[in-house]
């Protein structure tokens, strides 16, 4: 008979949780919100994958997703000796996803101003990733204010927000949809 692997551990009820480390921290502690913002992020990707159909996009989110799993395997580590733990990002991450915006920008009509979030439901989707990638890059931010944290994490977070907005407006003019574009409201 398999040896069952509980879920529930008790060992969270009073506020706190364990890192990679086995050090214990409070589940309100920078640390959390970093890689816990990133884990939401993450999870958002994975709904964002159920509304797209391009292999070519499928395929970039699914490596995002994963470079994301070891952006937060990182950030669930303690830093020893005043360094920074491993990330598995590289500088060449990086570049790749820059070369994916490049990619997913390529044939859109140049930009004309400020776009409002939403068009198609894939779209809309994008840019709740965009957002919540952005607030993982603060987040991220404001960690390495307290402890090390490797350099190509908030840069990997900066480039994939910009790529997540390229997306979605790639998304909406697959969807054959019309920018909505930000104007100064009247009185």
């Amino acid at each position: 008979m398999a040896k069952k692997c509980p879920v529930y551990t008790r060992t969270g009820d009073s506020g706190t949780t364990s890192l990679a480390s086995g050090e214990r921290v409070s589940k309100n502690c920078t640390k959390l919100e970093a890689y816990g913002t990133v884990d939401e992020l993450n999870s958002h990707l994975g709904l964002l994958l159920t509304y797209v159909d391009t292999p070519e996009d499928r395929s970039q989110l699914l490596r995002n997703q994963h470079l994301l799993f070891a952006v937060g395997a990182s950030l669930a580590t303690s830093p020893s000796n005043g360094q920074a733990p491993p990330c598995m990002l590289l500088p060449s991450h990086v570049a790749s996803l820059e070369e994916a915006i490049d990619r997913a920008a390529d044939g859109l009509p140049s930009w004309r101003g400020f776009t409002l979030p939403g068009g198609c439901r894939a779209a809309a989707v994008a840019d709740v990733c965009r957002v919540v990638c952005r607030r993982a890059e603060r987040q991220v931010y404001a960690l390495s204010e307290i402890e090390p944290v490797s350099p190509e994490i908030p840069v990997f977070l900066n480039r994939l927000s910009d790529y997540l907005y390229v997306l979605s407006r790639r998304l909406n003019n697959l969807a054959g949809m019309e920018e909505n574009l930000w104007t100064k409201v009247s009185e």
